[in-house]
C-alpha cells in the first residue's frame, strides 16, 4: 500500500463509514445525498449519512466495503473490488474457513480422486481459476490490500450500528456490506445417526478431506441422495474401486432436471462401472457399531445396506441466521433482493447462494446454487455499487457436471444445461457418446442439455436458450444425430 493509501486508511479507519460513501472517492463528493431506486424491495431509498466518530474497539482495519462469507461469490466480488481500484485499504472479508475464495465445485470432482490420480489441491483452484482469472491466493489478498479474517464466522448484525460481531467476540464495522454466506448441507438428525463416525457431508475443504480419509479406508460406500453430489461422489468412489451404491427417495436421478429417458442412459453407465442403484427407497436411520461408527443402512422396509462410509447428499440451506433481521424470502428462501443485489436495508447486499432475487428473463424470484450465478452475481453487485451501472441482473439458469474423468477411466461424461426444463422434452441421440434433450413449450425452445458436445456445440447453447426460437417440433424429432437436431436449432435463430 503507497504512503498516500496509508494515510487515507488510516483517516477511514477512524470514522464510522456509512454505506459505501468514500471520503477521497470521486463518485460520491456530496456527503447528503439520496438515491431513488424503486426497484428495491420495501420500497426505500438509500441515503448517504454523514460521517460520525467511531470507537477504536473495532477489529478490522478496513471497514468501507466488509463481505461476509469466503466462497466463490466473496472471491470474485473482491476481484471487482480490484479491478475498481477500490479494494486497498478498504476491503475486508471475514469467513469461517481457514482458506482464501476457491473454486468451491472441484471439492466433488477432482478433489476426490484416488490419490495415484493426480487429484485436485489448493492452492490449485483459488478462486477465479474457473473462469480463467488470475490465482488469488492468501498472497494475493495481501497484495492488493484486502483485510482476511479467517475462521470466525459472523454471529449477528446491529442493523443500526452498521456492526457485526464473530463467533469469538469480535465487532467489527462496515460502511457497505455484501453478504455471501452461501449454504450448509443438509444433515440427517443426530437421532438417526446423522453425526456418525464416517457419515459425511461436502461443502468445503475440511469435509472433502474427511471423505478422502474414510475413502482410502472405505470398502462398501453408500450416497444417500441422487443429485450433483450423489453422482459426482459414486462417479469418483468407482475411481477408488469401491463398492458403491445410491440410495434415493425419487424415482430416478436428478429429478429436478432430467428427464425419465434421459436418466436412465446415466443410471445405465453407472451401472456398467459397479455403481448400484436403489430408488423410491426411504432410511429408517444409520446404524453404528459400538464405537460409534456407522455400519449400515436401515430402511423403512426392514432391509440394511452394509457401510463402512455414508455420504448424505440432501440438498443444502441458505445460511442466514446472523442476517434474519435483513429481510428473508419465505417461499424460495434466502434474503430478498433486488436487481442490484441490494437488500431492504441501505447499504446491505447478499450475493451468491443466499440471494432471492429476480429472475428476469422468466419473470419470477429465484435462489440459484451454482458457481456461474456465484460469479456474476458478485461482479454484478459490486459495479452497481462502485459505478454508475443500473441495469437489472439478467440471469440465465445454467448447470453442469463432469464425472468419471480421471486418469484410467474408460468414459469421461461431461454435460451443460442451459434455460428452463419446461414443456415437453425432446431427446436425441443414443448416448454413445452424445445426447441432447430439448425442452419446447408453446413452439419455443426453453432449455437445452447437451452431453459430450464440441466446443462449438457448448457454446450455441446459451444463444438458444436466451433467444428462445420458435422450433420445428417435428423436424427435430426426425433429427437422425445430435449434430443435426443441433444444427436445426441453430438455423431456427435467425428465422
Amino acid at each position: 500500500m503507497s504512503p498516500a493509501r496509508k494515510l487515507m486508511a488510516t483517516i477511514s479507519n477512524s470514522l464510522s463509514i456509512t454505506h459505501g460513501l468514500s471520503l477521497w472517492c470521486p463518485h460520491f463528493s456530496s456527503l447528503n445525498r439520496t438515491l431513488h431506486s424503486p426497484s428495491l424491495p420495501s420500497g426505500r431509498s438509500f441515503q448517504r449519512r454523514r460521517y460520525v466518530v467511531a470507537s477504536s474497539a473495532f477489529a478490522n482495519e478496513n471497514r468501507e466495503f466488509v463481505i461476509v462469507g469466503g466462497g466463490n461469490a466473496a472471491g470474485y466480488a473482491a476481484r471487482t473490488f480490484v479491478e475498481h481500484d477500490m479494494a486497498d485499504g478498504r476491503l475486508c472479508i471475514v469467513t469461517k474457513e481457514a482458506y482464501a475464495p476457491y473454486e468451491r465445485p472441484a471439492l466433488t470432482k477432482g478433489y476426490l480422486f484416488p490419490l495415484d490420480k493426480k487429484p485436485a489441491r489448493l492452492p490449485g483452484f483459488h478462486t477465479c481459476v474457473g473462469s480463467g482469472g488470475e490465482r488469488q491466493t492468501p498472497e494475493w489478498y495481501k497484495e492488493k490490500g484486502i483485510e482476511m479474517l479467517y475462521e470466525d464466522p459472523v454471529s449477528n448484525i446491529d442493523i443500526e450500528k452498521q456492526t457485526l460481531t464473530t463467533n469469538s467476540g469480535k465487532q467489527l464495522k462496515y460502511g457497505s456490506l455484501i453478504i455471501a454466506t452461501g449454504c450448509t448441507a443438509s444433515r440427517f438428525p443426530e437421532k438417526i445417526g446423522g453425526n456418525l463416525s464416517g457419515v459425511h457431508y461436502i461443502r468445503d475443504v475440511a469435509d472433502a478431506d474427511s471423505l478422502i480419509s474414510s475413502l482410502g479406508k472405505a470398502r462398501k460406500v453408500v450416497i444417500v441422495g441422487g443429485g450433483y453430489i450423489g453422482m459426482e461422489v459414486a462417479a469418483a468412489a468407482v475411481g477408488w474401486n469401491l463398492d458403491t451404491t445410491i440410495i434415493f427417495p425419487e424415482n430416478h436421478l436428478l429429478q429436478r432436471l432430467f428427464t425419465p429417458s434421459l436418466a436412465r442412459r446415466y443410471e445405465e453407465l453407472y451401472q456398467e462401472n459397479g455403481v448400484k442403484f436403489l430408488k423410491g427407497a426411504s432410511i429408517k436411520h444409520l446404524e453404528a457399531s459400538s464405537n460409534g461408527r456407522v455400519t449400515g443402512v436401515k430402511l423403512e422396509d426392514g432391509s440394511t445396506i452394509d457401510a463402512d462410509t455414508v455420504v448424505i447428499g440432501i440438498g443444502a440451506k441458505p445460511a442466514v441466521s446472523a442476517f434474519e433481521s435483513v429481510g428473508l424470502n419465505n417461499t424460495v428462501g434466502g434474503i430478498q433482493v433486488d436487481g442490484q443485489f441490494r437488500t431492504s436495508i441501505p447499504g446491505i447486499f447478499a450475493i451468491g447462494d443466499v440471494a432471492a432475487f429476480p429472475l428476469k428473463m422468466y419473470d419470477r424470484v429465484a435462489r440459484v446454487e451454482h458457481v456461474d450465478h456465484a460469479r456474476r452475481s458478485a461482479q454484478h453487485c459490486v459495479k452497481a455499487l462502485l459505478s454508475s451501472q443500473t441495469h437489472t441482473y439478467d440471469y440465465l439458469p445454467y448447470f453442469y457436471s463432469r464425472v468419471f474423468e480421471y486418469e484410467g477411466s474408460p468414459r469421461k461424461i461431461f454435460w451443460q444445461f442451459f434455460g428452463d426444463n419446461v414443456g415437453e422434452a425432446i431427446e436425441i441421440g443414443n448416448f454413445d457418446p452424445k445426447i441432447a434433450t430439448f425442452w419446447i413449450d408453446s413452439g419455443k425452445l426453453k432449455g437445452v442439455l447437451l452431453e459430450s458436445g464440441s466446443p462449438e456445440e457448448f457454446q450455441l447453447l446459451p444463444k438458444l436458450a436466451r433467444s428462445q426460437p420458435i422450433v420445428d417440433k417435428a423436424k427435430l424429432q426426425q433429427a437422425s444425430s445430435v449434430e443435426e437436431a443441433m444444427e436445426i436449432a441453430r438455423i431456427s435463430l435467425s428465422d
